[in-house]
């Protein structure tokens, strides 16, 4: 921002202000807009959860997650399970409670744990998205005709940098002396 100022007083001093403004406005509109669809897949997020379904859902995935996180618990399980499945749907920061839900019940039982709490870490960072809702609606948001055309590649590149993230921490783990498990 600060670069962006110099070079536009240099080049168009007469702009800045107006520039500024509009920018603003343009960045409230954005927020607003981010407002709206986090505010949307938040309340889908707590249907799910005060009907019960994440413990349907937690039960579809218990073996998966048990495998790859190595944890028994069954309130984790639940956590972990909202919390991919929101990632898995695009909703970004919409799964942050569940995953902070999740990291503070394995919290308990720290020496066990350690391992699920950077699995969580490690495919959170990576959020494999088989439907990217948040980019999408931003971008239909700003106006784009085909917003829906970055599934694929977006499918693609979150699957891609998942499994080398697991990957990479399935080989660290091996390799540590002291195991997280």
């Amino acid at each position: 921002m600060f670069l962006s100022l110099i070079t536009l007083v240099f080049s168009a001093p007469d702009l800045i202000i107006s520039t500024m403004i509009s920018e603003s406005k343009n960045v409230v509109s954005l927020c607003i807009n981010l407002i709206a669809i986090y505010a949307v897949w938040m309340g889908i997020l707590e249907i799910v959860e005060r009907t019960g379904l994440s413990e349907k859902l937690a039960k579809l995935l218990h073996k998966p997650i048990k495998k790859l996180f190595k944890i028994e618990d069954k309130e984790q399980i639940k956590y972990v399970a909202l919390n991919l499945s929101a990632n898995f749907l695009g909703l970004g920061n919409a799964a942050t409670p569940s995953g902070i839900k999740a990291i503070k019940s394995m919290q308990a039982n720290l020496k066990q744990t350690k391992f699920a709490m950077l699995m969580l870490l490690v495919i959170n960072s990576t959020s494999i998205q088989l439907l990217p809702t948040t980019a999408i609606g931003l971008l239909a948001s700003a106006g784009s005709t085909n917003s829906s055309s970055i599934i694929l590649p977006t499918l693609i590149a979150t699957t891609l940098s998942t499994i080398c993230g697991v990957f990479l921490l399935l080989i660290y783990n091996k390799f540590k002396k002291s195991k997280y498990e």
